[in-house]
């Protein structure tokens, strides 16, 4: 009866032991982190007569802090990247739901080309429109 007892107790105090392995292992694991283009992408696009605007809430998609600050350092880089993208479009290329999410898949090839170039690593996992507006 004694042995069963001395078992039950050392089972007691390892699981709290367990616990907290199980625990370090998670906060070891990278953290997903969406990093918002500050400010908004303002521009015009197109060409003819009238002017046409967009205004772009960009989320980028990243995993680690340590990913998050190469980004950021290169986040100028990656906002030219992205102006000049949107300011070659035309009503066409923004007019419907398709075309669109195919714009934000070319944003996010080109901000990944932009950190290959320059950290050698694409870095960024997703591009997301909070918000995009075009008048």
């Amino acid at each position: 009866m004694k042995r069963i007892l001395v078992f039950c107790f050392a089972l007691l105090l390892a699981v709290p032991a367990m616990a907290n392995s199980s625990e370090g292992e998670e906060a070891a694991a990278p953290k997903t982190i969406y990093h918002t283009l500050v400010p908004a992408l303002v521009g015009n696009y197109g060409s003819g007569a009238k002017l046409k605007y967009y205004k772009a809430d960009v989320a980028l998609r990243i995993t680690g802090t340590e990913a998050e600050a190469k980004v950021k350092h290169h986040e100028p880089l990656i906002r030219n990247q992205l102006v000049m993208l949107f300011s070659q479009q035309t009503d066409a290329s923004l007019g419907s739901v398709e075309a669109k999410e195919a714009l934000r898949q070319e944003a996010l090839k080109q901000v990944q080309a932009v950190l290959n170039q320059e950290e050698g690593q694409p870095l960024v996992e997703d591009l997301l429109f909070n918000n995009l507006i075009v008048q």
